[in-house]
């Protein structure tokens, strides 16, 4: 797309706006999604942003890309891969947008690095509540920069993002290092995240309180030998079976999505029984989110499992930060308390230490474990629904950490806006949306609506 084309691809957009009512509320309509979060049906007009998907150029030379905000990272990374660059930092699954990780959160294994997703950002221009189009950065219009990071859409949409860019070599090392306990696994990390290890990427993987692997990747020239885990092969698996691998770049930043991490266990997709039946363009995590979208509607599981007599169960999807000195404290109290496994870490450290992410802060000082679970667990009798949930809440907030928002959560209203700044996020609201043609961030991330 040209500057020419997105120019009227804006003001289409804005017409479009215009044309709802008066007062009206204003949502998104947006083909694929990333969320859990359970969200009421209101049948509001939704605003068309098709057009705002692609990249508009590359800049080689400065590493910069200017790229449309609905624009999905599976086709953000096949635009740069030819130049020998990509993102920063790369979300796991492959149709989160741009966008979506920058008004959200973001994180992937190169974040103990870089950060998230929206501190690569140099500038955006972003729909506001009030139907104009703001272009803000670290210096022109820098309340609205630094506060959309964890607004969730509540302040407004960006439609055109400039971003930074790093080099890439053809192949990453993977290195599983077994570990018999979270405090071993600690020291690992911390050790691989420390300046000058001459690690590119680190996670690991929670199996047990005595099985834990922390995988470190490495760029590479070379590879004596490549996997392929976008078929038959299950990525998780090969973490207890082999010392060192090698991927292609591309495949590497893939490696979760095909079994949605291991989520496809439960929708029985990892029986080689199963597998070899479902054509591998289907192996891929939107695939799953389709059917669990079709049981949140439908609830066809739910309703056999009760005929069965079996008890209710509570979804636990979260993504929850962890100061790395806390992270045994949080690893006990949920392996004893939470039932399930695997469990994803992720070290996590800002990137600008002189930055402040208004809505969503974090110590610059201090490297932070992202821990990912995503299963159900069984409610015994006379546990409600949101029982494990409110107690992970509790958890992190005693440790001292943050909760990504992109799924449930069951803070009260004064208690959440103590945790992601209630008054900064007024004044945002009252700059950026009077009128409340957009949800407030605690109606949308909270109340469902």
């Amino acid at each position: 797309m040209s500057d020419t084309s997105y120019a009227a691809s804006v003001a289409a957009l804005q017409q479009q706006f215009a044309a709802l009512p008066p007062g009206a509320p204003v949502r998104l309509g947006k083909k694929t999604s990333n969320l859990f979060r359970t969200r009421a049906d209101t049948g509001a007009p939704r605003l068309d942003v098709g057009a705002f998907s692609g990249v508009l150029s590359v800049d080689v030379a400065a590493r910069t890309a200017d790229v449309l905000g609905m624009t999905t990272y599976e086709d953000l990374v096949d635009a740069l891969l030819p130049h020998g660059l990509m993102p920063l930092v790369v979300p796991q699954l492959k149709t989160i947008t741009l966008g979506g990780a920058v008004t959200g959160l973001g994180i992937e294994s190169s974040s103990f690095r870089s950060g998230t997703p929206h501190e690569s950002v140099v500038e955006m221009d972003v729909l506001t509540g009030d139907g104009r189009v703001v272009t803000c950065s670290r210096d022109v219009e820098p309340e609205l920069f630094f506060g959309f990071p964890n607004s969730y859409g509540t302040l407004g949409y960006a439609l055109r993002l400039r971003i930074e860019l790093e080099p890439v070599q053809p192949y990453v090392h993977l290195r599983h290092v077994r570990c018999t306990s979270v405090e071993d696994a600690v020291a690992e990390m911390s050790a691989a995240c420390a300046p000058g290890s001459g690690v590119d990427f680190v996670d690991g993987t929670w199996f047990s309180t005595s099985e834990v692997y922390v995988t470190l990747g490495t760029f590479t020239d070379d590879a004596p030998t490549l996997s392929d885990y976008t078929g038959m092969q299950v990525y998780y698996r090969s973490i207890q079976r082999k010392k060192q691998d090698w991927l292609t770049v591309r495949d590497y930043l893939w490696r979760w999505d095909t079994d949605w991490f291991w989520c496809s266990r439960a929708l029985k997709v990892q029986d080689t029984r199963v597998r070899r039946w479902v054509p591998k363009k289907y192996l891929r995590s939107s695939t799953y989110w389709k059917l669990i979208d079709l049981e949140k509607r439908y609830r066809f599981k739910t309703r056999w499992d009760l005929r069965k007599g079996l008890p209710p169960r509570e979804d636990v999807v979260q993504d929850v930060e962890v100061p790395i000195d806390r992270l045994v404290e949080f690893m006990d109290v949920f392996a004893r308390e939470v039932p399930v496994e695997p469990v994803w870490f992720c070290p996590l450290r800002q990137r600008d230490a002189d930055a402040v992410w208004e809505l969503y802060r974090l110590d610059p000082d201090v490297l932070y474990v992202n821990v990912g679970f995503w299963s159900s667990v069984a409610l015994e009798p006379g546990e409600a629904d949101g029982t494990h949930n409110r107690l992970v809440e509790q958890l992190v907030d005693d440790l001292g950490g943050r909760k990504s928002l992109y799924s449930t959560s069951f803070y009260d209203r004064e208690h959440f806006w103590r945790l992601y700044n209630g008054p900064v996020y007024e004044v945002l609201k009252k700059t950026y949306d009077p009128d409340g043609r957009l949800l407030d961030l605690y109606d949308k991330c909270v109340g469902g609506k």
